[in-house]
């Protein structure tokens, strides 16, 4: 006898052959010779394939070439039988002798049972190993040998190969155009049948008469042999990704050279998920070339899936997905598309999360707001709405908000023509939120509320008018909703859809605006640092001290640092070879300046000293408790090593703690 091993032992019903490798000692004697199956008694032969393991199980196989892929590759190439034991619901067939008519699972046991009975199993064992499921209802599926339409595909991916390596298309990002190549180098011919409920019919009809089939386009009225009208057509379709190859040129009316097929064909970029690129991008190509002797499209762009916030594909089995509707009546269409294409990357995936659409909305609401501010302001102001044409006329301010939006005029525009979209609306977003809201409409309101100051209305709008041009392919309903609301403007576009994308001037690139004004929201932020660290009230007003290289620049900001950091009183002063602060004060080192903060200004600085006196005598003993502990023999020959090197992290901690609790101190005095 010759033992194998099986982890379906049902299938042995269909077995056609028993296979060894032709290496292996223990078996080159029985190559050639015949066995007897079990139950059914069907005679089978022994043979020799070089796909065997000789490791695995006890070196031989059962070939199931009906059942089995490999067994299916083998028995090919060894003229075996094909042997179907299972009807399409499952259950066992006439093939399966005593067993038709079981279930697949309830003949395992019967298996399993008469072999024991009969002598033939030597044992059982659990055994682990990937068993096909369905997605939709987690039925084990069966493999199954059966009868579907193929298509060659040497003489059409050779064509789509040559298209991609010699650059005609481009695939990005452009690690996938290996994979591209990997597949398309590797092609077998496709199975382009399907058993499904709709899709193109498979133009094939079988006469009943005489049995013969005929290939027709249009419905053929009799068969081609015997004229018999006895017609029944195949009942497949073609496969869906097959229907979809032709898209790029089948709805423009081809094979008719169509005005639409002449302009659209062929087209420039092909976007879609990565996923796809051999379902469906190759096959465009391929079907492409083949049908209209071109190529569909010049490049493809592939980007990434959206996930969820764990990391898994969005399903809707797994119920995993996120519902566009009610999203977008939660946080808005705008925060849901900023969600989903902000910070993404080609061929990356993105995480979708209630946190991204929440900071989605949120900037939304940033730019609704800001936006009204400044339409309002614009509304009741009576000044030119243009910018001024000379900027250099212009307040440093205005100069640094124009220079730093050129400058992301140029960068965005290069990484939109880079397919790198995911990243210009990232910096567009911190354009937007950071410089322009946060800081220039800010300094924007001083201006506002003085008489005799430039009005910034004019360069607000423009400001605006570009931030909503860059934004519009982002979020299209926010920024035509603002862009009606504008103040009237004879040369402005009747809607941000049809307005021309920003392109940058770069005459109002200007350095020193922007490292003066670098330089003043650098002291700002240090000093609204400084009042956090120390908890200082927001309303409270702090005096502070500032020793800049350059003082007459930073004096140009005087009030802006006064207001916005809440300072008052403010000393700018000229900084020298040394800066010596008074005692008790705390310095911050910034790139062109000093900034001192008084301690005494900043917090009660007897109830500071007291608490960290607490605080430090609280470290103390804590440390000393844990190096005690340290020094006990005792602990370190019995507890594990990670608790003992845990113990001597903590102390470092307390002890580096401890020592900036003294430098604190130190500073107060």
């Amino acid at each position: 006898f010759v033992t194998v091993a099986t982890t379906r032992p049902e299938t042995m019903l269909g077995d056609t052959a028993v296979a060894v490798n032709p290496q292996d000692g223990r078996y080159k004697k029985l190559v050639g010779k015949k066995v007897k199956l079990p139950i059914v008694n069907r005679v089978i032969p022994i043979i020799a394939d070089s796909a065997v393991d000789l490791e695995f199980g006890t070196g031989a196989v059962k070939i199931t070439p009906a059942h089995d892929p490999v067994d299916f590759a083998m028995a090919e190439r060894q003229n075996l039988p094909l042997i179907n034991i299972l009807n399409d619901d499952g259950t066992m067939n006439e093939n399966a002798g005593p067993y038709k008519g079981y279930d697949r699972f309830e003949c395992r046991d019967g298996v399993i049972a008469q072999l024991e009975k009969e002598g033939f199993l030597t044992h059982t064992e659990p055994y682990s190993h990937g068993v096909g499921h369905c997605i939709r209802c987690s039925t084990i599926v069966e493999p199954w040998a059966s009868e579907q339409w193929f298509m060659s595909m040497d003489s059409l991916a050779q064509p789509a190969i040559d298209a991609v390596e010699t650059g005609r298309i481009k695939i990005i990002p452009d690690q996938f155009r290996k994979v591209y190549l990997h597949w398309m180098e590797n092609i077998r011919d496709w199975c382009i049948s399907r058993q499904l409920w709709w899709g193109h019919p498979i133009p094939v009809w079988y006469c009943q008469d005489c049995g013969e089939r005929t290939v027709s386009i249009d419905t053929p009225m009799k068969c081609e042999k015997c004229n018999s009208a006895g017609l029944q057509q195949d009942p497949d379709v073609l496969d869906t990704w097959f229907s979809s190859a032709l898209w790029p040129h089948s709805t423009l009316g081809w094979p008719e050279q169509t005005k639409d097929l002449k302009y659209f064909y062929p087209t420039s970029v092909m976007e879609t998920g990565y996923d796809i690129l051999f379902f469906w991008v190759a096959r465009m190509i391929m079907m492409g070339i083949e049908n209209t002797g071109d190529i569909p499209f010049d490049t493809v762009y592939l980007h990434g899936l959206i996930r969820d916030e764990h990391g898994d594909k969005m399903s809707k089995i797994k119920g995993n997905v996120v519902n566009p509707l009610q999203t977008i009546d939660q946080y808005g269409a705008d925060a849901l598309r900023f969600a989903v294409t902000t910070g993404s990357a080609p061929g990356n995936d993105v995480r979708l999360s209630s946190q991204k659409m929440e900071a989605g909305r949120n900037f939304a609401n940033k730019l609704w707001n800001a936006s009204r501010f400044v339409i309002q302001s614009a509304t009741k102001a009576d000044v030119a709405t243009e910018v001024a044409p000379c900027t250099s006329q212009l307040p440093p301010e205005d100069r640094w908000i124009l220079s730093r939006m050129n400058r992301l005029i140029i960068r965005s525009n290069q990484l939109m023509e880079d397919f790198q979209f995911g990243e210009a609306e990232r910096q567009i977003h911190d354009f937007v939120w950071g410089e322009f809201c946060d800081w220039y409409i800010e300094i924007a309101k001083l201006r506002l509320r003085q008489q005799d100051a430039v009005s910034p209305i004019p360069t607000l709008l423009h400001v605006l008018e570009t931030c909503l041009c860059l934004l519009h392919p982002f979020m299209p309903f926010i920024t035509e909703e603002l862009w009606q609301s504008l103040p009237p403007c004879k040369d402005r576009a009747r809607s941000v859809a049809i307005a021309p994308y920003p392109s940058a001037n770069e005459e109002t690139i200007d350095d020193q605006a922007e490292r003066e004004m670098e330089l003043t929201i650098e002291v700002i932020r240090a000093i609204r640092n400084a009042r956090a660290e120390n908890n200082v009230e927001a309303s409270k007003w702090i005096e502070v001290q500032i020793h800049a290289d350059d003082k007459l620049s930073l004096e140009a900001h005087f009030q802006a640092i006064e207001s916005l950091a809440r300072v008052y009183p403010l000393v700018i002063e000229q900084r020298g070879k040394t800066t010596t602060p008074t005692d008790k004060s705390l310095v911050v080192v910034l790139s062109g300046a000093e900034v001192v903060l008084p301690m005494a200004g900043l917090v009660d600085l007897e109830a500071e000293r007291c608490r960290l006196a607490k605080e430090m005598g609280s470290c103390e003993a804590e440390c000393s408790r844990v190096t005690s502990r340290l020094r006990d023999e005792a602990f370190l020959a019995k507890a594990p090593p990670h608790v003992v090197q845990k113990e001597r992290e903590k102390v470092t901690m307390l002890q580096d703690k401890l020592d900036r609790l003294k430098e604190r101190v130190t500073q107060l005095g």
